[in-house]
Order: C-alpha cells, then structure tokens, then sequence
C-alpha cells in the first residue's frame, strides 16, 4: 500500500466553486483506475472546517505516551494545526491510496492524468508514505464528506527518549497501529490509515469520517471530501501490512 498527496494551496480570494466544479465534471475518471485503492478529493476552505464536529462528543483526548500532533514544520501548512476557525488557506489536496506502484507511476509520469495537474497548476510536490496499517470502519459503505490527517515528526528517538537497541520507532509504531485499530471501531469511520514517509521521518494518519471530523480527533488539518473513487477499495489490506 503507497500513499501520496499534492496539495495545490490558492489565493485567499479564490473561487473554491471552480474546484468543487472540476470535481464534479472530472473526478468520476479514476472510478475504475486498475491499481488504485482510493483517491480522495480533498479541499480545504479559507475558514471553514474548524467547527465540523463540535457537537460530536465521541472524539476522546489523545492518550498520554503517544506522539502528539505535528505543527507541519512549514512543509504542509505554516498556520499548523487548525483550531476552532477553521482553515487559514484554500487548498486543493487530493489523496491516494494504491495498491499497485506501477499504477501510480504511470498516474504521475505516463500520461496516467496528473498531466492535468501540471497543466493547469504547474508540478506540485507529491507527498509519498509506506503504508503500514489499514482498516475498514464501520462506515465503509457510505460517502465519506470529511477528512483528517495528522502528521507526526519522528526524531531520532521517535519521541521516545533513549535508543539503545534501534527499536524505539518500532515500539512507537505498535502503540500507534493498535490505536488506530480501536480509532477505526468507531462509528463514523469510513478507513483509517497509518503510513510512515521514511525520508522526511514522519508518520501519517489519514481518517475518512462519513460526515464531520470529530472535534477532539488530534488532526493537523481537517478536509472536506467532494468525490472518492474507490476501484479497488476491498483490495486495501486489512490491518498491518506487513
């Protein structure tokens, strides 16, 4: 499992109706992509996105012993982590999962469609994570509208202290993988995804909700999902992927 992402950030007085107009007229093309799991389209709205879920009281505080947040190291959103007013940018910021790495490289570089990205947006960076658990919610058959993610440093001692036999990052990973095994029991969830980027030593978790981003999930930035296409969706491994 790869997952990628580009996020294409806008003026602060553009139109955000002409992206949900390209969703609507082309974001149905990828629906049978062979090797595809999902593409998410994803946007975020210069002030909005902050009060979603703010009724929902399911979302519980992070427990302690885990890594918190990431403020995105200026890489993905100087603002860092959105609070209660909603998102400081417009952003278009599609995200992918694949089953198939031919598949994606021949999206980026064959002529598979993200031509049309550097088309009519210039060449994006594209964000790349190993996938390293996935699971299905309890809300897999419905449209998810809304989407979290959270992006996590990994220092040298993954957050941990102390190193002595290198396994500070695995042990991190097990806390992580089995709470987003209980994250994913939780009603609302769509798919839960935790991806590790072995470059930058950042770890990646990715929630499709049905309808709002709980207002306690840990999230670095919160979505609003205008289309999914999901090929091959049930291909997603179920679990760890390893």
């Amino acid at each position: 499992m790869y997952a990628q992402q580009y996020e294409i950030t806008l003026p602060a007085d553009y139109d955000m109706g002409i992206i949900r107009a390209r969703v609507a007229a082309g974001g149905h093309v990828l629906d049978d992509r062979a090797g595809l799991g999902l593409k998410a389209y994803l946007i975020r709205e210069r002030g909005a996105g902050g009060p979603e879920g703010a009724a929902d009281p399911e979302g519980p505080a992070r427990p302690e012993g885990t890594a918190g947040p990431e403020g995105t190291a200026g890489q993905e959103d100087p603002a860092g982590p959105e609070g209660s007013g909603g998102s400081l940018v417009n952003q278009y910021a599609p995200f992918y999962l694949w089953n198939d790495a031919g598949a994606s490289a021949r999206f980026l570089v064959g002529g598979g469609g993200f031509q049309n990205i550097v088309r009519d947006f210039g060449r994006p960076v594209v964000h790349h994570w190993t996938g390293v658990a996935c699971h299905a919610g309890p809300a897999r058959d419905a449209p998810p509208r809304a989407a979290s993610r959270r992006l996590t440093p990994l220092g040298s001692g993954a957050g941990t202290g102390p190193d002595p036999d290198g396994l500070a990052l695995s042990a991190l990973i097990e806390r992580e993988a089995a709470e987003l095994a209980a994250l994913a029991r939780r009603p609302g969830v769509h798919t839960a995804v935790l991806a590790v980027d072995p470059y930058h030593w950042r770890l990646l978790r990715f929630v499709l909700w049905a309808r709002t981003v709980p207002a306690r999930e840990p999230a670095t930035e919160r979505y609003e999902v205008l289309h999914l296409s999901a090929p091959e969706l049930a291909g997603l491994p179920e679990g760890r992927d390893w």
